[in-house]
């Protein structure tokens, strides 16, 4: 097991490192002058060198690599151009918004997906079972952005429940907060609930033919005993990936819910880093963001490995 833990640690490092020169050369080649983007079209050339300088824009590409990633590695950040603060506190403070709601649609999805998809496997071939399959496809086909259009309709404006946007803080109190993050949440969470239904379904189809579970049925088992203990035990196993990387991209994929609710999470820093070319708080954010997937996907192989040995012995 250890062994196994090592070589993913050494993948997990190697993807960091080539996904911090991809981020850092593509942010390379954007067009457009940050230094001209601060001061304006009628900036003099003087003041643009200065800024230039300033911002480190004078010295070769390879050294501000290393200078950006020896910053990273000792918990330095650098200061955005825009809020001219660092980009750390940037971070944490939109951290405390995308995290709980990416945990709040984790929750969300599954508790909804995997009874959802249990019931369609053994209802498999009846109208319970395409009933689910269908509203399953629907779910899946239309964006969660649609569907926090249609929330802030239903449940914001016609009803009153929730509010249409904005965030008041933690510091309101955590009920107030976290009543403000229900209807995005479930924007992110159904289309996530939609897929994680059908692997859940497919999953517990595969573990109901297993030899294990007929001989549960044969030992006078009570069928919801062999369901709940014996089947979804087993067929977790391929869901647990499924609901890692889905967290995953919670993470990473929240921009558009953010910006439609007006959430001052990651994803709007990242919107409004890119409107305004603010390029040291665009890499920083878009390298926590592939951080985070990878350390996921990480946790999950280890995960995986542990609840099924087989996965471990193959790698």
């Amino acid at each position: 097991m250890l062994t196994y833990i090592v070589r993913r640690l050494m993948v997990l490092l190697v993807t960091l490192i080539v996904a911090s020169l991809a981020i850092f050369v593509v942010l390379e080649v954007l067009p457009g002058d940050p230094a001209l983007l601060v001061l304006g079209i009628e900036a003099q050339d003087d003041t643009l060198a200065a800024l230039r300088a300033q911002m480190g824009l004078d010295r070769p590409a390879p050294v501000r690599y290393i200078e950006w990633i020896g910053g990273l590695a000792s918990g330095t950040t650098g200061i955005s151009h825009t809020y001219a603060v660092p980009v750390s506190e940037l971070i944490g403070e939109r951290l405390a918004v995308t995290i709980p709601l990416a945990l709040i649609a984790l929750i969300v999805s599954t508790l909804i997906a995997i009874p959802v998809g249990m019931f369609a496997a053994t209802r498999r071939g009846r109208t319970g079972d395409y009933a689910v399959m269908g509203f399953s496809q629907v779910g899946m086909a239309i964006p969660n952005f649609w569907f926090a259009i249609l929330s802030i309709l239903i449940f914001a404006v016609a009803l009153g429940w929730f509010p249409a946007s904005g965030f008041p803080g933690w510091d309101t109190g955590f009920a107030t907060a976290l009543w403000a993050l229900v209807l995005p949440a479930l924007s992110l969470a159904l289309p996530e609930a939609a897929i994680l239904a059908r692997v859940t379904r497919t999953s517990v189809l595969d573990t109901l033919g297993a030899d294990y579970v007929r001989t549960a049925h044969a030992k006078g088992l009570a069928p919801r005993r062999v369901l709940w203990g014996h089947v979804l035990r087993n067929a977790l196993i391929p869901m647990t990936t499924i609901i890692g990387l889905q967290f995953a991209f919670l993470l990473a994929g929240s921009i558009v819910i953010e910006a439609v609710f007006a959430l001052p999470g990651l994803g709007r820093l990242i919107f409004q880093s890119v409107s305004q070319r603010d390029l040291v708080v665009l890499r920083d954010v878009v390298l926590l963001l592939v951080v985070f997937v990878v350390v996921v996907n990480f946790l999950v192989d280890v995960a995986y490995s542990m609840i099924d040995p087989r996965a471990r012995r193959a790698a």
